[in-house]
């Protein structure tokens, strides 16, 4: 498996804070740093329970329109962010407008567990092996900010 040329760009160790938030943005994409941080930290070995590609980046993949592993082989040569938005720019699928990334990345933020009964007791019972008193949290983004945070130390 090959290493992260650290040489060029530090992994995060993902065992001793939690990678960007998810509302992190880069180039208006939100979710993108956050992935980024899972994909360096998976393969310097240091992810601890993070997942890169994970269904929540599935919606970031999908809406660029890339391979989520030749993204990875662009983090094992130790390419910057910058240089990675203009890798994913030229390599998109999907090629999005200043408008419509704002667009889905504002919905984004917003979105929440609003499909299904399943979907809406999965996210109420995560809620629950968080916090007892916070009724704030409504969206992904709240949820995954909240754990991060727990996780770390954080008291609800």
């Amino acid at each position: 498996m090959p290493t992260l040329d650290t040489t060029k760009i530090p992994a995060p160790d993902l065992t001793k804070r939690p990678p960007r938030s998810p509302r992190s943005r880069l180039g208006g994409y939100m979710l993108l740093p956050r992935m980024l941080d899972k994909g360096r930290a998976q393969i310097a070995g240091t992810s601890g329970e993070y997942h890169y590609n994970c269904p929540l980046d599935q919606h970031l993949v999908n809406f660029i329109g890339f391979d989520p592993d030749a993204l990875r082989e662009q983090l094992v040569v130790g390419k910057g962010d910058g240089e990675i938005l203009e890798w994913l720019n030229a390599n998109a699928a999907h090629k999005r407008t200043a408008w419509e990334i704002e667009q889905w990345s504002e919905f984004q933020g917003r979105r929440g567990p609003d499909s299904d009964a399943e979907t809406l007791a999965f996210f109420a019972k995560m809620v629950g092996a968080l916090t007892k008193t916070r009724e704030d949290i409504r969206t992904w983004a709240d949820l995954l900010e909240l754990d991060d945070y727990m996780s770390f130390g954080g008291k609800a």
